[in-house]
């Protein structure tokens, strides 16, 4: 008769680098389906995201953290295009938004630049989701790795994030 201890189960996610095992709590607990893809080179640029999985640039939701007055702004935005910072501090009634230095995008997120997921932060962040995103019927998010990431629908990624839908530039 074997006497020894029952080994504990895998834990969840285990598969997944460390800072993605966030994310996909997130998403499962969202009733979201966590369906991270590890990808065997980095997707930290929207143009390397799309080469990877083959889709176009534009249903790339890069997550991109700014300083707006001051505190913490997540912007998911199409990867076709660049934000207009002055657009968007005039759209959100604010005075400046600028980009936020490494070291407050791991605080406010937990994770690195270049795998910045929208979900999975230790605390909500105030977001705002590009309207341009909505043109695709599967866009593609950062998963807290550069090498990971994870299909949704434009109404999940507002859904998951609390976020306000606005263009991010001038029509």
């Amino acid at each position: 008769m074997n006497t020894a201890p029952a080994a504990d189960p895998p834990a969840p996610f285990a598969d997944l680098p460390a800072r993605s095992r966030p994310v996909a709590e997130a998403l499962a607990a969202a009733g979201v389906a966590p369906d991270i893809r590890v990808l065997p080179d980095s997707a930290r640029t929207a143009a390397e995201a799309a080469a990877a999985l083959g889709c176009a640039v534009g249903a790339i939701a890069n997550s991109l953290v700014f300083r707006c007055d001051g505190e913490p702004l997540l912007v998911m935005t199409s990867g076709a295009h660049r934000v207009d910072t002055a657009f968007l501090a005039e759209r959100l009634g604010a005075v400046l938004i600028d980009r936020a230095p490494a070291a407050t995008v791991r605080s406010a997120t937990g994770q690195a630049i270049g795998g910045v997921a929208p979900v999975g932060h230790p605390a909500p962040l105030r977001t705002v989701v590009d309207t341009s995103l909505a043109e695709h019927p599967v866009i593609w998010a950062a998963a807290g790795h550069p090498h990971t990431v994870f299909p949704l629908t434009y109404p999940e990624l507002v859904r998951l994030t609390g976020g306000e839908p606005a263009p991010v530039v001038p029509d």
